[in-house]
């Protein structure tokens, strides 16, 4: 989720240097895009019965914050306009609280749903046929 979330704002401020004031549309597509990936990857996780799931999505949140706050000053620096380590500060703390929630509401509701979806019955699993005994060879 951190790369996701670092490609995303890197791709923005991308676009940015071309657009600089007409992305109110876009800013709302790539959040919304963001928000669905989170939503849909843990109803996937809670609907497969993933041990651990809620936990798992609340570390990966805090995780995700300063991570993508990392690359993205990263991205930022090598393709869009030579970005200084004093962008790093408000990128790690900012920047990574709403990350964070970024990925851990939507989470939360993927979680809330995915749990209530019922899985598709398995199928039965038949006995292997028993091989019939080879007849004796003749001389």
């Amino acid at each position: 989720m951190a790369v996701l979330h670092a490609i995303a704002e890197v791709a923005l401020a991308k676009a940015t240097v071309y657009e600089p004031t007409g992305l109110t549309t876009a800013r709302i597509a790539v959040i919304a895009l963001l928000v669905g990936a989170a939503a849909l990857w843990s109803a996937l996780d809670a609907w497969l019965r993933r041990a651990d799931a809620g936990r798992t999505w609340f570390i990966a949140s805090l995780v995700a914050g300063p991570v993508s706050g990392v690359l993205y000053v990263i991205g930022r620096a090598v393709l869009v306009d030579r970005t200084g380590a004093e962008e790093l500060w408000p990128a790690i703390s900012g920047g990574a609280a709403f990350t964070a929630l970024l990925v851990l509401v939507p989470a939360g509701l993927g979680l809330f749903v995915g749990g209530r979806l019922k899985r598709p019955a398995e199928p039965e699993k038949r006995p292997r046929p028993t091989p019939r005994p080879r007849a004796a060879a003749k001389d």
